[in-house]
């Protein structure tokens, strides 16, 4: 069977080369960043501005990265070649493979100490396992290379957000973007892991939202794609199920946010704001002191809440 000419616009965008970030003068920063400060000031400073970094590795970032670089290998065969190539992959193996090698690098950054046990290791294995049967099963349902094109995986964004900030970056990577060729449009997919998927609680979170909205906006511009040829969608992993539930379960939700001009404007406008609140014009640090926001769940997992010296309002009960 004849390979698919690929579209211009898919050759284009993989061909991009995004502008470096000069570290000598300019900064970058994520979506991550931005969350962080709006959720506490004082964390984002002295993680960021300060120079107190505290390593903090976890065995539900160990699990998302190697669940996530398993995904994404899968599909890009898939779309790259066959389904049935894919479905010839040993998941099981592959993902072992990325799960151990991920936790090894993380224990060597940590000073070789351990943050998990084989237990716990032995169930967030066995829930990536359920979670790609039930993708290799199920995909069909999800993605199907019928006038799609697999653009990238884990594409870079660096553009300048704020016009007046030139010096600070915007840098990302969009872990998975398909294009449908009939209606020239593209699909951006996050890829999140979660516990039993997300509820109204994290559905109505604007904070999750703009990370996506982000990519909207920063895609659209990077590559000269009208906003409205995007979707944005996240492509959520559960690792458990409800296995009493009157209903049958998946291991995969997709939820796609409000995503109009309104949205985008507003996720827009709280970057800047970020921006503003943080950097001179310039790019350099501004000296404000940026307050903590103290509470039970701000400082449940906070690296600084037992460094007195560094902040003394953490909650600790």
């Amino acid at each position: 069977m004849a390979k698919k000419t690929i579209p211009s616009i898919v050759k284009q965008i993989r061909n991009f080369k995004p502008q470096e970030i000069n570290y000598a003068f300019q900064k970058s920063i994520s979506y991550s960043q931005m969350s962080m400060y709006l959720s506490c000031p004082k964390k984002w400073a002295l993680q960021y501005r300060d120079g107190h970094k505290i390593y903090s590795p976890s065995i539900n970032m160990t699990f998302g990265t190697a669940i996530h670089e398993t995904v994404q290998n899968y599909l890009q065969v898939m779309y790259e070649e066959n389904g049935a190539a894919a479905d010839e992959i040993n998941l099981e193996e592959y993902f072992e493979d990325r799960f151990r090698e991920n936790y090894s690098k993380e224990y060597q950054s940590n000073k070789k100490q351990h943050f998990s046990n084989p237990e716990e290791m032995r169930e967030f294995f066995e829930d990536g396992i359920a979670i790609l049967e039930f993708i290799k099963k199920k995909r069909n349902g999800y993605f199907t290379k019928k006038g799609n094109y697999l653009v990238g995986i884990e594409i870079p964004i660096v553009i300048s957000p704020n016009k007046r900030y030139n010096n600070v970056l915007f840098n990302g990577f969009i872990d998975l973007v398909i294009y449908h060729e009939p209606t020239n449009t593209f699909t951006i997919y996050d890829i999140k892991t979660s516990g039993r998927g997300w509820g109204d609680k994290e559905k109505k979170d604007e904070i999750k939202q703009f990370q996506v909205l982000f990519y909207k906006s920063f895609f659209s511009e990077q590559f000269g794609v009208p906003e409205d040829n995007i979707e944005v969608q996240f492509f959520i992993l559960k690792r458990k199920i409800w296995e009493k539930s009157d209903f049958p379960q998946k291991r995969i939700q997709e939820f796609i946010p409000a995503q109009g001009k309104i949205k985008l404007k507003k996720s827009k406008a709280a970057l800047e704001t970020f921006i503003e609140s943080v950097f001179n014009l310039d790019g350099t640090y501004k000296s404000t002191e940026h307050l903590a926001i103290p509470s039970k769940s701000n400082c449940m997992y906070c690296p600084y809440k037992t460094k007195k010296d560094l902040c003394s309002q953490a909650v600790l009960s």
